[in-house]
């Protein structure tokens, strides 16, 4: 099958980006002129652009979209307002395999009671649509807007003065929202990096207008077109999930500490029944940050080891943090194994046994606030 290219593609192809399948697109990994190291530290240090144009985006209107929305997701969209964003999970719904295991984790953008749009990851966005669709009660429509809508994040502690520069909000609550149908664009302060930042969505046939927009207003910000390697080494030192590494059919909210995602008062969302019951006997494995002070790096699929050479957990992302200058990653580990920050375990490397120590992420402080 041939990969899906963003708005995008033609001026990440001019900027010379090495482009690799994403979710089913070809996306940017990184850029000509420095790498995922001087990308990664733009976003620490001053301010990255990303195309994230292969996020899906998809509407949920008509009388009681909201309600289909909350009643079926995990989280309370009580919890929030219109003109406000919230992280939330699609969970594999009670009396199916796997019944809470995560179909996707996504954003949702509460507009108003008969208006919601969602944000979905790239490959899980058909099936999180589909399902609602089913569930929707007559007056309800679902759309799939993958192909309208263009996805764009500004993420670093200059973000805020290049949006005022480019004419954009800026001034936002961490994940409110402004602007959606009838503006040209919709920014909302949020992100997957740790750092200050904002996420954008525009109408496709305007994303380059955009792009250039946002990198010519941030110039004197020391502004860098940024790839998906930087955006995983940044999301993994803040301990983010991502989905079919630390989220999975397999892989509940409880075991990959997602629970703060989960309105457990609701009286229904999918998959509760399942997520009850293991929340009360406790999760059989939890999600920890392990830190390698030698040079071998943690990669997903590798075993974790306790002190006996036991296998005791399992890699689920893993990379060199260019911040700490050392190999992280986030694994699973037996809750039948008592660790804590600090414990020391090891990680089986190509059959080399490299010293680990645990960590409780984020592994570096976050300013997303």
């Amino acid at each position: 099958m041939t990969a899906r290219t963003s708005p995008l593609h033609e001026r990440h192809v001019v900027a010379g980006a090495k482009l690799a399948d994403f979710g089913g697109w070809s996306m940017p990994i990184e850029y000509a002129g420095g790498g995922v190291l001087a990308e990664h530290a733009a976003v620490r240090e001053a301010v990255g652009l990303f195309d994230v144009s292969h996020l899906g985006t998809g509407t949920v209107r008509g009388p009681g979209a909201a309600a289909l929305v909350d009643a079926c997701l995990t989280n309370d969209l009580a919890r929030i307002r219109p003109g406000q964003a919230q992280y939330t999970l699609c969970c594999v719904p009670d009396g199916e395999a796997d019944a809470g295991g995560v179909v996707d984790d996504l954003v949702v953008y509460l507009h108003g009671p008969t208006d919601v749009l969602l944000v979905p990851n790239a490959a899980n966005a058909q099936e999180v649509l589909t399902r609602l669709a089913a569930a929707a009660p007559a007056g309800v429509t679902v759309t799939d807007r993958h192909e309208e809508v263009a996805v764009l994040a500004l993420q670093g502690p200059r973000s805020a003065a290049v949006l005022a520069a480019a004419g954009l909000a800026a001034d936002l609550a961490y994940m409110a929202f402004a602007g959606g149908e009838g503006d040209e664009v919709t920014v909302c302060r949020t992100g997957y990096t740790g750092e200050h930042g904002y996420e954008l969505l525009v109408a496709a046939d305007r994303a380059g207008a955009l792009w250039d927009r946002l990198l010519e207003a941030g110039a004197a910000e020391g502004i860098r077109p940024c790839g998906l390697g930087a955006r995983d080494t940044l999301r993994t030192e803040m301990g983010y999930p991502l989905h079919g590494h630390e989220l999975s059919r397999s892989i509940t909210p409880n075991q990959a500490r997602s629970g703060w995602a989960v309105g457990w008062g609701k009286p229904a969302f999918w998959g509760r029944e399942a997520l009850l019951a293991e929340r009360e006997a406790g999760p059989a494995r939890l999600l920890w940050g392990l830190r390698a002070p030698g040079r071998g790096i943690p990669r997903p699929g590798m075993a974790v080891l306790d002190g006996d050479g036991a296998r005791v957990g399992e890699v689920t992302s893993g990379t060199f943090s260019p911040t700490l200058r050392t190999g992280i990653a986030l694994a699973l580990l037996d809750t039948a194994t008592e660790v804590a920050d600090g414990s020391a375990l090891a990680v089986d490397v190509r059959g080399r046994t490299q010293p680990v120590e645990v960590v409780r992420p984020p592994f570096v402080p976050s300013h997303v606030r």
